[in-house]
């Protein structure tokens, strides 16, 4: 049930599908067994029967997910998690948050060997390392997987006596780690922590195993990112700070929420809207929900140096209509957005509006929102947006994968032009200097801006045969 209450505050990063897994001593049998649900659709929709969080899902120990497909087909059930194997160590099951960018390098390697696929996951490679590895213990066997494996993962693994989480050396995707009655809970974001009471400890470090018995809990490092006492460098994802993590979560470390409201005091000194006249107050909205607190922060450093400007309620979110930016196929995001929102007319008439969101990636959300905005006959619409223009795919865990579908790219990186794509009066952008000026630089702590640099910080497997499935 805690998992449950977990996976429903994570809801946010993955609404696909869902599962959960459960290790459950027989004693009758002497044998372990996993007990398994998963399906297609929202927390509270795959866990409805009551009795099956009761009477399937017994057991001692419990992983789940919330699917957010990057690599393999969004509408494949074999690709939703936690997976799960028996093999000659025992049950396995495993959750994977991130991209490996040498999976198509790996899968072909071990198709020729012999290996059948139950998915086009790019996760489920993970599996077929550990149950091929020749090390004698169970933990060796993923430590060996872990070492070949490339790119971004943040992993939570069951086995019959264990739990394991394990983070990949330049840290891009967040997990932390609490404590909840003397036991050990991991989750990719604190909220998860605060619904179901647990203290947050810290983070799995970049580059650890952590493992956790019914004896001890024990930390490990992955030799292929570490050197004797010296870290890989870290690269962390920004965009959790940007758009993907809740604002009440703990991130790499930070409060999500100030480093929002960071980005929107830094983009309201660079890109300001001035009223023109005495008296010509200028309308401030957000895009509810992940612009909120960049949206406050804009309005408060406005006003601070005496702009004069007013923050409204412009537009209305349904919450029963999920995020737009990590819906799978394009003609799915464009209903949902005519779907989600609503404006407040009263509000936009005749007055000079400046929306503050956190991105724009395909320009499919943006453009559909001024349209709205538009339909209630605002005097100018201004859009101004808490990071830089995303003109590079990522391949470390985010759902850009194609330059084509950016729409930054496609104008050449032209803010006019972009803005004349999606309908405004004027577009500005935080720059990438003052949106790494927000993020916190302690710790030694560096960040990852492939997708709006194109610097990747470790290579890309882009010359293997792609699986046709994969997305």
């Amino acid at each position: 049930m805690l998992t449950y209450y977990g996976l429903h505050a994570l809801q946010h990063r993955g609404q696909e599908a869902t599962g959960i897994v459960t290790n459950e001593w027989l004693p009758d049998r002497k044998k372990w067994r996993f007990n398994i649900h998963k399906g297609v659709g929202l927390v509270a929709d795959v866990y409805r029967d009551q009795d099956v969080l009761r009477n399937g899902l017994r057991g001692r120990s419990a992983i789940g997910h919330d699917r957010y497909s990057t690599t393999g087909a969004s509408d494949n059930k074999s690709n939703i998690q936690p997976f799960v194997v028996n093999y000659k160590g025992g049950n396995l099951a495993l959750a994977h948050n991130g991209n490996l960018t040498n999976y198509r390098a790996l899968r072909q390697k071990l198709q020729n060997e012999g290996t059948i696929f139950q998915s086009t996951s790019d996760s489920e490679i993970i599996l077929h390392l550990i149950a091929r590895s020749k090390k004698a213990t169970q933990i060796e066997q993923i430590q060996e997987a872990l070492e070949t494996v490339q790119g971004a993962y943040s992993l939570v693994i069951m086995t019959d006596t264990a739990v394991i989480a394990a983070r990949d050396g330049h840290g891009f995707r967040p997990l932390a780690m609490g404590k909840l009655d003397g036991a050990y809970v991991f989750a990719s974001e604190t909220c998860a922590f605060d619904i179901i009471g647990a203290e947050y400890m810290r983070d799995v470090e970049p580059g650890e195993t952590v493992v956790v018995d019914a004896k001890s809990l024990r930390s490990h490092r992955t030799k292929s990112y570490w050197l004797p006492n010296i870290p890989a460098q870290r690269h962390h994802c920004i965009f959790e700070y940007i758009y993907f993590s809740r604002p009440d979560s703990r991130v790499f470390g930070e409060n999500v929420d100030r480093v929002r409201r960071k980005l929107g005091k830094l983009l309201a000194d660079e890109a300001p809207v001035v009223p023109q006249k005495p008296g010509d107050r200028v309308v401030i909205i957000n895009v509810p929900d992940s612009s909120n607190t960049a949206t406050l922060g804009y309005v408060r450093e406005s006003n601070k140096k005496g702009r004069d400007v007013k923050l409204e309620l412009g537009l209305i979110r349904s919450h029963y209509v999920g995020r737009t930016f990590i819906q799978p196929e394009q003609n799915n995001r464009e209903l949902k957005v005519k779907t989600k929102f609503n404006t407040v007319k009263g509000v936009l008439k005749g007055r000079k509006v400046v929306v503050v969101d956190d991105s724009i990636v395909r320009g499919t959300t943006s453009r559909q929102l001024v349209k709205l905005i538009r339909e209630a006959e605002p005097k100018e619409v201004h859009f101004r947006v808490s990071c830089p223009p995303i003109r590079y795919p990522c391949h470390y865990g985010m759902d850009f994968p194609s330059r084509e579908e950016l729409v930054a790219n496609k104008c050449d990186g032209d803010v006019k032009k972009i803005g004349k794509q999606i309908g405004v009066d004027s577009l500005a952008y935080l720059s990438l200097e003052k949106l790494l000026e927000a993020a916190p630089k302690d710790a030694g702590r560096s960040y990852c801006t492939a997708c709006f640099t194109g610097n990747y910080p470790i290579p890309v497997d882009t010359d293997a045969t792609k699986d046709e499935n994969d997305t």
